[in-house]
């Protein structure tokens, strides 16, 4: 019985997303409160599995097909972690989109792919079967490539198809490590699994699908790409759902699943030591304030992949909770620099400054998200970076523990630059078209969108303070 709730989490929008279009040539307030709903229901599905996790009640339910074939979905603790945390940041990401996109052509399609994007989500983290979870994998690139799309320029439609064929292509190269799993074992299902040896090709094909769909180094370029799309689809890519696709099935295959080789608790951290310390330095010369932004989700993920293949439960607990700080976070970085594009009508950093003034709410939201991603006492993210590195460490590799802690110290030093030059620096943008007088008269965004940044900001230092019940949960994961 209780696992028909995590159907409904997965149907409900992936289904009731194809009923948007057609709400929405009737009624544009009923479409957007639909969808609004749509991605409330896998929140309340996921927040009901959080209670049998706590309460050992299990959900799960699995459908068997032709030829001995079968597929399910379990709420197990990591799928609940995910499942909450997507759901959650997506819902805020959909209330801010009613101020944000209400203007533009598309928007049918938009609320339809962003729902669909949340559902497939869903079905990933639920999947009990390999199959499904590329089946679900795959829904999410086509919704990635749509939403990138959505201006239908051309600089946004190259974009959007270099980001479809490089998570496309890494999928089915994780396609093939799976049919070499079955030919090994005999099933898709992960449950029949649990503690298989996996050889090496094996892993390293399976590995290329995740960092390809993690934007990790040297397979991250479509990521800063993608930031052409409308913030609140940049925020739904870099925050919410799409990154974290790609470390939830690191945590799932290669940590509660498969049995692999040693050399990859090397090989992992330093792929992940490599890809931070260069997006952390491509930061620092970026003035796009959302490319910035881009540099780094994919350096702070990073700082995920290195806790969950350090090989130590402080560092997979912290890499697990980092996670949810990072989703928070980003979520609400990407959201202010949605509210201040739409303002200026330009992401050039050097042609802004002085707008906390102007924008104190939005202001205060960016600055309580970047403390959290910047590690600063008492946000989430403090906590989760020293969890990590000191995972690292204790696994023997002092190394890579005082690389990871020079990236964090130019996580600083680059979101610092970004904020003084948005929010405090001097005014550089006076134009012909924009005057120094029209600039004067830039004020917050929409209620909605500096409602949903605030809701962010507030959560990224609230997580922090009252970190107890996400640690239970991630310390849960590790068993």
């Amino acid at each position: 019985m209780y696992g028909w709730i995590l159907v409904i989490g997965i149907l409900t929008p992936l289904l009731g997303a194809l009923l948007l279009p057609v709400i929405g040539k009737y009624n544009v307030k009923l479409r957007n409160r639909t969808a609004f709903a749509l991605v409330a229901v896998s929140f309340v599905c996921a927040a009901a599995a959080l209670f049998g996790v706590f309460g050992d009640k299990l959900f799960s339910i699995r459908f068997a097909l032709p030829l001995g074939l079968s597929f399910g979905f379990r709420a197990d603790a990591l799928a609940v972690f995910m499942a909450l945390t997507a759901s959650f940041v997506s819902m805020i990401i959909v209330l801010y989109s009613y101020g944000y996109i209400h203007h533009y052509e598309n928007q049918n399609e938009y609320y339809m792919m962003v729902v669909v994007f949340v559902g497939a989500m869903m079905g990933i983290v639920y999947s009990t079967n390999l199959i499904a979870l590329y089946v679900f994998w795959e829904i999410s690139s086509l919704c990635c490539w749509r939403l990138i799309g959505f201006y239908r320029q051309e600089i946004t439609i190259r974009r959007a198809n270099k980001t479809f064929l490089v998570t496309v292509l890494g999928a089915l190269i994780m396609l093939v490590g799976f049919f070499g799993i079955y030919g090994q074992t005999g099933t898709f299902e992960l449950m029949a699994m649990n503690g298989v040896h996996i050889p090496d090709w094996t892993v390293a094909l399976i590995l290329f699908g995740i960092l390809s769909k993690s934007a990790t180094f040297p397979l991250h370029s479509w990521l800063p790409d993608a930031g052409v799309a409308p913030s609140p689809v940049t925020s739904l890519l870099h925050a919410a759902v799409l990154v974290k696709i790609g470390v939830f099935a690191y945590a799932r295959l290669f940590i509660l699943t498969f049995d692999v080789s040693k050399s990859f608790q090397t090989i992992v951290p330093t792929i992940a030591a490599v890809s931070a310390l260069y997006c952390a330095g491509v930061a620092f010369k970026e003035n796009d304030i959302k490319r910035v932004l881009a540099y780094s989700t994919i350096s702070q993920l990073s700082f995920i992949l290195l806790g969950l293949s350090c090989g130590e439960k402080i560092g997979i607990v912290g890499g697990l909770l980092y996670i949810l700080a990072h989703s928070t976070a980003k979520a609400g970085l990407f959201l202010c620099a949605g509210i201040v594009e739409h303002s200026l009508h330009t992401k050039d950093m050097r042609k802004m400054g002085g707008l906390a003034k102007q924008m104190p709410l939005t202001a205060l939201a960016f600055a309580f998200c970047m403390f959290s991603i910047m590690g600063i006492p008492p946000f989430l993210g403090f906590f989760t970076k020293h969890m990590v590195i000191e995972g690292i460490i204790e696994n023997g590799n002092v190394l890579l523990g005082a690389l990871f802690i020079l990236c964090a110290v130019m996580t600083v030093l680059y979101l610092v630059r970004l904020y003084i030059k948005v929010f405090f620096g001097p005014l550089n943008f006076p134009t012909e078209t924009f005057t120094a007088e029209a600039f004067a008269k830039v004020k917050e965004g929409s209620k909605i969108m500096v409602v949903s940044v605030m809701i962010l900001g507030i959560a990224s230092l609230a997580l922090g303070i009252f970190s107890y019940l996400p640690s239970q949960l991630a310390s849960m994961i590790w068993g």
